[in-house]
């Protein structure tokens, strides 16, 4: 992953991702966009033909709900555009990159798996940490046998790196379109709305799917 030392130039943070996370973000972006948000539109459109939205419990829920959603929406989008995806798959050998599974042992001699990925598909409690997190800053370029250090919580931890394994990334997406198309396609949305429309009043009721 390059990183530039130039500090003149502005160019747009790279969000470092493997493919199957890009993935998730894009199922995400997809369900909210469609089912989930027509769904909360239709019930925001019940609420408003109560009556006086001013008192309207409902249709001030669903309107927070449908600004909610939609400032997610535009979130996704913004983080694909950017994404630079990285298929573990393609870096074997014997240093910790980005995307691989990590065996590390630990003071204890007990084995412990993380895979080093990106920060929206960081989950440590499967053991998914970002490339970011003290863990992941202390083993990114090391190798086999290499032991590490880690500043946490509670002290130090100290890391033996036992094996390393390159999964295979996510090729396709069932038919659907290719991560590069989904990309543009986040990147040509943004330039087509470039003001996030979900900040309107309360009084403003939009019954029409997000514009992508």
């Amino acid at each position: 992953m390059p990183v530039s030392n130039d500090s003149t130039t502005q160019s747009p943070e790279k969000n470092y991702i493997t493919p199957i996370g890009f993935r998730r973000l894009q199922r995400e972006f997809e369900t909210l966009r469609g089912k989930t948000r027509r769904e909360v539109v239709a019930k925001l459109s019940e609420a408003a033909a109560e009556g006086d939205r001013s008192e309207n419990a409902e249709y001030i829920y669903r309107k927070r709900q449908l600004r909610q959603i939609d400032s997610r929406i535009r979130h996704l989008m913004k983080r694909m555009a950017i994404a630079e995806v990285i298929d573990p798959s393609h870096h074997k050998g014997q240093r910790v990159t980005f995307g691989c599974i990590v065996t590390v042992e630990d003071e204890q001699g007990r084995l412990i798996k993380y895979q080093i990925v990106g920060v929206d598909e960081s989950d440590p409690k499967e053991g998914r940490i970002s490339y970011r997190s003290p863990i992941g800053r202390a083993l990114i370029g090391k190798e086999i046998d290499d032991a590490v250090i880690v500043q946490v919580a509670v002290g130090t931890r100290e890391l033996t790196i036992h094996s390393l394994e390159f999964p295979s990334g996510e090729a396709g997406g069932e038919g659907g379109p290719t991560i590069a198309d989904a990309m543009l396609a986040a990147q040509q949305a943004l330039v087509d709305n470039p003001e996030d429309e979900s900040e309107g009043g309360d009084d403003s009721l939009d019954t029409e799917d997000a514009e992508v």
